[in-house]
């Protein structure tokens, strides 16, 4: 019987009717201890396998554990809770990695690596191991803008084949259920400073019959969903500052009369369509913000700064109501003053163009201010405690 202290690696597969390539995997990475004279275990972590992956996996020296929550992230989290390693080099059941030659791995991790990521496009991809829109699209885009929202050191944000310190990784509190824990895993060790590291591995086109279980748009998507969650700075804050400047500044310049940029005129028609752009790019920043405070809540430890704690700190239900409140005021006001020029006119015809030029940046601050008290409002309910 082994225990905590007798384990150096324990080697996680999640496995989802995996009969087909389970049973070498499960003998690659047997050899690999037995040639290595590394102390180990073998974990399957079965989401419910229904094609006797369970009995296959125990009949060649493998601890399965059952893991009831579905999904690629639950299965691994299950197995990585149940390890008893020090150290974990997860990889999938499908006979694509060899788990034969795990030393680069545990050599970076005895070297006090945290998180050792293999590199595909460094160590060689078979002919039709991966599909083109993975491989000259997907993968290099994701990792990319990893890379650049993050400041990670990883170039292949997404290899199944890794491994990492246990005790580390249980500190990261990981969460997603799906294929993007595989991104959830480096953003999060990226963000709080682990050590990190690459290693070359190789891919070869997987044993199965079957289609694999990824989804090339439905999982790029949630990889891509959840790096702009982690930072929605770039999705939502930079070009919503940017549209919400740019727009007011051009709704109120062209309300003192039309503008000349070169051989461009602007007038009524650009006012317009200026103070759409303020109205959506104001929206991009609250949500930006709302969405950064969303994350802290529900435990997902985004980067923080000294700004957003000072701002975090000052906006609350009421602040937003109060500062809504004189938005919209101010637009009514000018509303008002509006109605009552009209009424000394006898409510007859007024000049539209002067009128517009004016009655645009009323309504537009009347939105701004809307906006506002409502996003107060969804900070308050965020803000409500809950028992969990």
């Amino acid at each position: 019987m082994q225990t905590v202290d007798t384990v150096e690696l324990s080697i996680v597969m999640p496995c989802l009717n995996e009969a087909e390539t389970l049973a070498v995997c499960i003998d690659k990475a047997q050899s690999y201890l037995t040639r290595s004279g590394v102390s180990g275990e073998i974990i399957v972590a079965d989401n419910g396998s229904t094609d006797g992956s369970q009995a296959i996996a125990e009949a060649h020296g493998a601890r399965v554990v059952n893991v009831s929550q579905k999904g690629y992230g639950s299965a691994l989290i299950g197995g990585i809770a149940a390890a008893l390693g020090t150290y974990v080099i997860m990889g999938d059941a499908d006979d694509s990695y060899d788990f034969s030659d795990l030393d680069a791995f545990l050599e970076r991790l005895r070297a006090g690596d945290e998180l050792v990521m293999g590199n595909r496009f460094r160590g060689g991809i078979a002919p039709g191991a991966m599909p083109p829109l993975h491989r000259y699209l997907g993968n290099p885009v994701l990792s990319n803008i990893g890379r650049l929202f993050f400041r990670s050191p990883i170039r292949d944000f997404h290899c199944g084949l890794r491994g990492f310190s246990r005790e580390s990784i249980m500190r990261l509190n990981l969460q997603t259920s799906g294929m993007e824990f595989a991104s959830e895993m480096v953003v999060k060790a990226s963000l709080e400073g682990r050590r990190v590291s690459e290693v070359p591995t190789t891919l070869k086109k997987d044993g199965r019959s079957r289609p694999p279980h990824l989804r090339s748009w439905r999982d790029g998507w949630r990889h891509l969903r959840f790096l702009l969650i982690y930072s929605p700075r770039w999705l939502f804050l930079v070009p919503g500052t940017v549209a919400f400047l740019l727009g007011v500044l051009g709704t109120f310049l062209l309300s003192l009369g039309p503008l000349m940029i070169g051989d461009v005129g602007l007038d009524i028609s650009s006012q317009v369509y200026l103070a759409a752009l303020a109205a959506v790019g104001y929206q991009g920043v609250l949500f930006a913000i709302l969405t950064k405070i969303y994350a802290q809540h529900e435990g997902f430890r985004i980067p923080r700064s000294r700004n957003f704690d000072r701002l975090e700190r000052r906006i609350s239900l009421e602040s937003g109501a109060v500062a809504g409140l004189i938005l919209f005021l101010l637009g009514l006001a000018i509303a008002v003053v509006q109605f009552g020029l009209w009424a000394g006119t006898g409510f007859g015809a007024m000049d539209a163009s002067m009128t517009l030029r004016v009655a645009i940046p009323a309504a537009l601050l009347m939105i701004l201010g809307a906006q506002t008290i409502m996003a107060g409002m969804f900070l308050g309910v965020l803000s409500v405690g809950l028992k969990r």
